[in-house]
Formats: structure tokens, C-alpha cells, sequence
């Protein structure tokens, strides 16, 4: 089971890096294919848009094998970043990062299923924590490597790794990975059956909160870094390499917990910690070893949800939703990003200073920590108990 998780584990590693690369080359990138850095946030919508049209592939392949299904995956997201290694503009550049964003959610909601299916009763959760630790190793090791790629070669080295990664995990997911039979099929509608119900849309909304609220801060960590830490420019690499530390520790934990607790109440208590900490982020982060801190703490916070939120979604979307309802998780995560970037924009284009964007996505990360908890007061008995 461990090496077949850790090739599941490779896969996510090469779509997280895929992911946030960008955002640590952006300026790289812009040159590059002669845009501006504002314009070149569109090859990060690009990818987000992908993300959201990829779900579409387990809605019309449900019925394939779930290796197969991973093996596919793992091509679009070499053949995308390939491309994007070799863009001569930004229009084809745009276009690479659309198909690299296509396999991003559903890889994730299938890999969660084939994690499930190998894990031993009890263990579900730290199972799908194994695989999930591939795209926080992506933040913390990956990004700043890109970022060391970029310097010293080029931008198109970042991509061209990236590709070739995802080739490896191909070929680790084909021989280590064992075949997994298909979630039963009940028709083509019954995968939408369970989104006439409350419980999933809880849950997704408290993903879409959760990762809005804490990327109001996170969007813009190093100029805080640099602005209200007071952290010189030269060390901002080995201090995100400390913020996937963070990540990592959460990832595990939330794994931990969610097997001792359930998917909800697990996901409420790392939620919680993120809230918490950017209102501390913003009233006690005006020093060094405080910022810093502060900053792994929320990062702890910021991947505590992931795996229990994944299984959350799995439990809800039985009786033939289970993968589109996992993919659903990476599409909620991607919006809100993206929302939670535009409002911290916001905040600081109103004059106010760095720390203010976790001062206002406190609140909207403690409606997701209300919603994870409804959810656990309200519906989870039932969902849980009908997977056991």
C-alpha cells in the first residue's frame, strides 16, 4: 500500500508544483512572452478554469478503471506543461496552462478513491493524507526550486521539470499502483443525485470560505513577509520553504485526526486553527521570529482540512458521486483562491498595510469553520455511518 500511495503521492506532487510555480516566476513568465506581470495573472485563471472543465471527464468516465483514469491524467498534465516549456506567446502559453489545469481536480478526487480502497479499515483518512502530502511537498520544495530554476536557467526550465515529472509518475502509477475497481455505476444521473441534498453543498461551501479567507493573506505573504515581518527579500525563499513545512505538519495531523475523529469534526478543528491565526497574523506579527510563527501555524492550519474534507466529499457522494464529489473539493479550493486573492487586493488597494488581508479574512474563514461544523452537528452522523 505505501508504494502505491507514494506514486499517487508523485502525481500530486507534479499538479501542486504545476499549480504554484507560476506565482513564484510570474515576473519571469511576463517577460518572457511580453506582457505585463498583471497580465500574466491570466495564465494562473487559465489553470483555475482547467481545473474546473477537467471535473467534466469523470462525469463521462465513471465507468473506466480508476488506474486508467490516473495514468490520463498524468499525460494531459505532461503534455500541458510540456507545451507551456515551449510557448512562443502568451496565447499558447494561456492554452498550456488550461489543459495542465484540466486533470488537477480530477486527479485528486480519483486518487482519493484508489487511496481509500488500499487503505486498512480505520486508516482511510491518514491514506488519503499520504497522497495529499505530494502537493504540499509541491509548495514546499517544488515552488522554490522553480523559482531557483527560473534564475538560473530559464522560466521554460520550470515547466520542462514539471513535465518530466509528470512522465515518471506515469510510469510509477502503471507499475505500483494495483487495479481498482470502478465506483459502481448506477446510471448517469445518479452522479449528480447527491447534490440535490444539503450536505455536500456544506461542505464545499466551507472549502470555498476556508481557502477565500486564508488567501486574502496568503496571496500577498511576501511582501508581509517583507512589509510587517521585516524579513529581508534574500531569505523569503527558505522562509516559504518553512510555510510547507507548515503545510506538510497540517496535512499529516489532519490525516491523524480525522481517522481518531470523523471527516467533519476534523476539518472544523484545522479550520479553526488557520482562523485563528490570522488574527493573530494581524495583531502580533510585527517582528521576525513572530511573523514567521505565525506564518507556519496558519500554513499547519491551511492543509489540516485536506484530507478529511476529501472524505467528507467521498461519504456524501455515495451510491455512484464519489469521485465527481472528491473533485469537487479541488474546484471549491481554486475559487476561492482566487476569490480570496481579489479581495486581499482589494484591501490593499485601499491603502491599508499588509496585515489587514487576514484581518478581514478571519470572518470568512470562521464561516467556514460554523459551516464544517453544522455539518458535523447536522448531517455527518448519517453520510458517516452508511460508508463504515
Amino acid at each position: 500500500m505505501k508504494k502505491s500511495l507514494l506514486a499517487l503521492a508523485a502525481g500530486a506532487f507534479a499538479l501542486g508544483f504545476a499549480e504554484f510555480v507560476v506565482m513564484g516566476i510570474i515576473t519571469n513568465v511576463a517577460a518572457g512572452v511580453g506582457v505585463t506581470v498583471p497580465e500574466a495573472g491570466g495564465f494562473i485563471s487559465a489553470y483555475a478554469i482547467g481545473v474546473c472543465f477537467g471535473t467534466l471527464i469523470l462525469v463521462f468516465g465513471h465507468n473506466i478503471a480508476p488506474k486508467k483514469l490516473l495514468l490520463l491524467f498524468m499525460a494531459l498534465c505532461c503534455a500541458g506543461n510540456a507545451l507551456a516549456a515551449v510557448s512562443p506567446d502568451a496565447a499558447t502559453l494561456t492554452v498550456a496552462r488550461f489543459v495542465s489545469g484540466m486533470p488537477h481536480g480530477a486527479f485528486f478526487g480519483t486518487a482519493t478513491i484508489v487511496a481509500k480502497a488500499l487503505a486498512e479499515k480505520g486508516q482511510e483518512s491518514r491514506a488519503v493524507a499520504v497522497m495529499v502530502l505530494g502537493q504540499t511537498l509541491a509548495n514546499t520544495l517544488g515552488v522554490p526550486f522553480g523559482t531557483l530554476l527560473a534564475g538560473l536557467v530559464s522560466w521554460r526550465a520550470a515547466f520542462a521539470f514539471v513535465a518530466a515529472w509528470a512522465l515518471l509518475s506515469l510510469a510509477l502509477i502503471a507499475r505500483l499502483v494495483p487495479e481498482v475497481a470502478a465506483v459502481a455505476s448506477k446510471g448517469f444521473a445518479n452522479q449528480f443525485r447527491f447534490l440535490g441534498r444539503p450536505g455536500p453543498w456544506v461542505v464545499l461551501g466551507a472549502v470555498f470560505l476556508g481557502n477565500s479567507g486564508i488567501f486574502c493573506w496568503w496571496s500577498y505573504v511576501s511582501p508581509w513577509l517583507e512589509t510587517i515581518g521585516g524579513w529581508s527579500e534574500a531569505v523569503l525563499p527558505a522562509l516559504l520553504v518553512l510555510a510547507g513545512a507548515g503545510m506538510v505538519v497540517g496535512s499529516q495531523l489532519g490525516g491523524q485526526v480525522g481517522d481518531r475523529l470523523t471527516p467533519g469534526w476534523a476539518a472544523a478543528i484545522g479550520q479553526a486553527v488557520s482562523c485563528a491565526s490570522m488574527l493573530l497574523i494581524f495583531a502580533f506579527s510585527g517582528s521576525r521570529a513572530g511573523s514567521a510563527a505565525l506564518m507556519f501555524l496558519c500554513c499547519v492550519g491551511l492543509f489540516f482540512p485536506s484530507s478529511p474534507q476529501q472524505l467528507a466529499m467521498v461519504e456524501v457522494g455515495r451510491g455512484g458521486g464519489e469521485m465527481i464529489g472528491s473533485a469537487c473539493v479541488q474546484v471549491a479550493f481554486n475559487g476561492g483562491n482566487a476569490v480570496g486573492a481579489s479581495i486581499g487586493q482589494a484591501v490593499l488597494d485601499a491603502g491599508l498595510a499588509y496585515n489587514y488581508p487576514a484581518l478581514v479574512g478571519a470572518p470568512i474563514a470562521a464561516a467556514a469553520v460554523a459551516l464544517l461544523c453544522i455539518y458535523a452537528l447536522r448531517f455527518e452522523r448519517e453520510y458517516h455511518q452508511a460508508s463504515a
